[in-house]
C-alpha cells in the first residue's frame, strides 16, 4: 500500500473562485473539519497578502488539529532582493506555520515575461528562497508553477528548476497544471519524467491540478498512478476560473475505485458527503445537485425503468452503496417516471399492490408536471397529491379569496396588506395583515385566520422561497413556479404552486404548506410522523388518521 497525502487548499486557492469568500471564523471552522476528517497538510493563506491570513495563523494553532499540519502559501524571493530581505519571506516564517509552500516559476516564457527576469535569476530566486526557509527550521513544499506547459516547451529548463528546488532542500516538488490544459496522459508522462530528473535527490512529487478541461480529477489520478505521493485541490473544487481539482472526488476514488493506495482522509469516508455540504454552506453557496459522490442528484432515480432495476439491484444503477460517502439513494417522480416510482416511494406502506391507485397518482403526476410542476423539492405538495387521489383528503379550511394591496406611505416606504378569507368548519373568517412583501403578507394574514383553531402553526416558519419561469417563450404571460421551504422545529418539507399569476402560485404553495403541516401534526400523537425526506404519501397511514 502506498500512502497518498492530502493537501487541501480550499481556504487559499479555493476562495479565489468566483463568489467564494471566507471570514477569518469560517477559514477556522473549515480548517476544525479538514483536520478532523483527517486532512495530511491544511493550507491556511497567504499571510503576505491581507491581515484577515495573518490573523488566521496566529488563531489556528489554538485548535486542535490532530494530525494536520498548517501551511503558509507564499512565493520565490523577489528579483534585486536577498531571501533575507524579501517582506514575503519573512511573512512566512513570522506566521508560525511548520510547513511553507513556496510557489516558483517552471516555465522560461513565465521567468522571462512575466517576472521579466533571466533564466539563470530565476533558478537562483527558487534555490535561494527554499534554502533560507530550510535552514530557518521549516518543512518547505514547492510549488512548480506551470510546470507541465514549461516541460512540454523547455524539458531541459524545467527540469533545471525542479533540481534546484530539490537541490536546496525541499521536501517535495509539486507539479502544477497551472492553466488546467493538460490531458491525463500527458499528465501521466512528465509526472514520470519529473521523478527521473529528481531521482538522485529522493526526493518525490505531488500533483495540483486545475478545471479548465474538466479534466483536472482525471488528471491527478493520473499522476498518482504515475508515482505522485501528494494530491493538492480544494473541497467541492473551488477555485479560479473552471476551479481546481476536487478532493471530495479524489479521496473517493482513491478509497472506492483505486486498489494499492492509503489514504489517511478515507478513514471517515462516510463523513464526505458532510464535508462538502458543510464548506458549501459556509461559503453560502448552493450545493451542486449532479457533484459525484456527495451531490444530493448523486443517488437519486427519476426514469421509470431505472427505478424498477434498482428495486431489485440497487447495482443496476449505483456504482456504490450511497452510505458509503455519507449520502442517500433518493427516488423522484415526473413525467419520466413509471409505477415504479410510484411503488418505491410508497413501499413501506404496502401499497404497491394498489395499482389503481399508483396509475392514478402516475396520470397526475404527468398532467401537473407538463403544467409546469416539479416535485424533487415539494415533497409535501406530493404528499398532499397521493391524498386526493386516494379520496382521503380533508381540507382543514376552505379558501374563499384573498386580496394583495401595495402602497407607498409618504416616506416613502412600500407597504403590502393582504386579505384573507377563509371557511373553518362552518365559520367564515376574515383577516387582514401588512408584510415586507405580498408572500409574508398573506402568510400574516392566514395565520391570523387559522391560528384560534390551530395554535401549532406558531411552530411553522418559511425559510426559503424560490421563483421559476416555466415557458419564458410567453414572456410576460408566462406561468410561474413558485417553491416554498418551510420547517418547525422537528421537520423541514417543500411545496408548489404554478401560475401564471406569480401571487397565485406563491398562495397555492402557502397553503399547501399550512395543509401539510395540520395534517402531519395529526398524525404525531399516535405516533405516526412522516418523515420529511420521504416525499411518498403514507395512504396507508393516513386513512387510518382520524376524521
Amino acid at each position: 500500500m502506498r500512502s497518498i497525502q492530502i493537501y487541501d487548499t480550499t481556504l487559499r486557492d479555493g476562495a479565489q473562485g468566483e463568489g467564494v469568500n471566507f471570514s477569518l471564523l469560517d477559514k477556522l471552522q473549515v480548517t476544525q473539519r479538514l483536520a478532523q476528517m483527517g486532512v495530511d497538510y491544511i493550507e491556511g493563506g497567504y499571510p503576505f497578502s491581507n491581515d484577515k491570513d495573518l490573523e488566521y495563523f496566529r488563531k489556528v494553532h489554538e485548535l486542535d488539529l490532530q494530525s494536520a499540519r498548517i501551511c503558509a502559501f507564499g512565493m520565490t524571493r523577489r528579483r534585486g532582493l536577498t531571501a533575507a530581505t524579501d517582506p514575503g519571506l519573512q511573512a512566512l516564517l513570522d506566521s508560525g506555520a511548520p510547513v511553507c509552500t513556496l510557489v516558483g516559476k517552471t516555465s522560461d516564457f513565465q521567468a522571462t515575461q512575466v517576472l521579466r527576469v533571466s533564466p539563470e535569476e530565476n533558478l537562483a530566486m527558487i534555490r535561494e528562497s527554499v534554502a533560507w526557509l530550510v535552514a530557518a527550521g521549516r518543512e518547505v513544499l514547492y510549488d512548480a508553477e506551470h510546470f507541465f506547459d514549461g516541460w512540454r516547451r523547455n524539458p531541459d529548463y524545467a527540469a533545471a528548476t525542479v533540481r534546484a528546488a530539490a537541490e536546496a532542500g525541499a521536501a517535495l516538488i509539486v507539479l502544477c497544471d497551472t492553466n488546467g490544459g493538460s490531458l491525463p496522459e500527458q499528465i501521466a508522462e512528465l509526472t514520470r519524467q519529473a521523478q527521473a530528473a529528481l531521482a538522485e535527490f529522493g526526493v518525490g512529487v505531488g500533483i495540483h491540478c486545475h478545471n479548465d478541461c474538466d479534466l483536472a480529477v482525471a488528471n491527478t489520478l493520473a499522476a498518482v498512478d504515475a508515482g505522485a505521493v501528494q494530491v493538492q485541490g480544494t473541497v467541492n473544487g473551488f477555485g479560479e476560473r473552471c476551479g481546481n481539482a476536487n478532493l471530495i472526488s479524489v479521496i473517493a476514488n482513491l478509497a472506492l475505485k483505486k486498489s494499492g493506495y492509503e489514504v489517511r482522509a478515507a478513514r471517515q469516508l462516510e463523513r464526505l458527503t458532510e464535508l462538502s455540504r458543510f464548506v458549501y454552506e459556509t461559503a453560502n453557496m448552493n450545493f451542486r445537485n449532479e457533484q459525484p459522490f456527495v451531490g444530493p442528484s448523486a443517488f437519486a432515480h427519476k426514469g421509470g425503468m431505472h427505478v424498477h432495476a434498482v428495486a431489485r439491484a440497487t447495482s443496476s444503477y449505483e456504482h456504490i452503496d450511497p452510505q458509503r460517502v455519507g449520502n442517500e439513494r433518493r427516488i423522484l417522480v415526473s413525467e419520466l417516471s413509471g409505477r415504479s416510482n410510484i411503488v418505491a416511494l410508497t413501499t413501506q406502506y404496502d401499497l404497491q399492490h394498489d395499482r389503481v391507485l399508483m396509475d392514478k397518482i402516475l396520470a397526475a403526476v404527468v398532467r401537473m408536471e407538463h403544467e409546469g410542476y416539479q416535485f424533487e423539492a415539494a415533497n409535501a405538495t406530493f404528499d398532499l397529491l397521493v391524498k386526493r387521489c386516494a379520496g382521503d383528503f380533508r381540507p382543514h379550511f376552505e379558501r374563499l379569496k384573498y386580496h394583495i394591496a401595495v402602497a407607498s406611505d409618504p416616506k416613502p416606504l412600500v407597504v403590502t396588506e393582504a386579505t384573507v378569507k377563509i371557511r373553518v368548519g362552518a365559520e367564515v373568517r376574515h383577516e387582514v395583515a401588512e408584510g415586507d412583501g405580498p408572500v409574508n403578507a398573506l402568510d400574516a394574514a392566514l395565520r391570523k385566520a387559522l391560528n384560534g383553531s390551530f395554535p401549532n402553526l406558531r411552530d411553522m416558519r418559511l425559510v426559503d422561497y424560490r421563483v421559476r419561469v416555466v415557458n419564458s417563450e410567453a414572456g410576460t404571460a408566462a406561468r410561474i413556479r413558485v417553491v416554498i421551504e418551510s420547517a418547525d422545529s422537528h421537520h423541514v418539507w417543500g411545496t408548489v404552486g404554478v401560475s401564471e399569476n406569480i401571487i397565485e402560485a406563491s398562495w397555492m404553495a402557502l397553503v399547501d404548506a399550512f395543509e401539510y403541516k395540520l395534517h402531519r401534526d395529526e398524525l404525531q400523537p399516535a405516533g405516526l410522523a412522516v418523515p420529511a425526506t420521504d416525499p411518498a404519501a403514507t395512504v396507508a397511514i393516513l386513512r387510518a388518521a382520524p376524521p
